[in-house]
């Protein structure tokens, strides 16, 4: 699951001649509420996992340095198979199995 919280924003900032634009969100309440659902239990069907939880700038991230699309990440199941399995993201995951 990709979460999507308001508090993303948007800035563009101008430096040096150069415009940029830059993506943040504060990602430690998608973490916390990954960690409340993983103690309760809450890892939804033997149908349907609920792996974890993904921030919006994570999964911009990981598209912007592998230089593929939005719809290429959705569409292939090796790129989220990446981000869910990244030990470095395992706060954002509900479900700890392996994807």
């Amino acid at each position: 699951m990709i979460d999507q919280y308001d508090d993303l924003q948007t800035n563009v900032v101008e430096a040096d001649g150069k415009t940029h634009i830059e993506r943040v969100q504060d990602c430690t309440p998608i973490a916390e509420l990954c960690k409340r659902d993983h103690v309760e239990g809450n890892h939804g069907s033997s149908d349907m996992k609920l792996a974890a939880r993904i921030p919006n700038v994570i999964v911009e991230k990981y598209c912007n340095d592998n230089k593929i699309s939005f719809r290429e990440f959705m569409g292939n199941r090796e790129h989220v198979r990446r981000v869910l399995n990244d030990p470095s993201l395992s706060h954002f995951r509900v479900w700890p199995g392996r994807v």
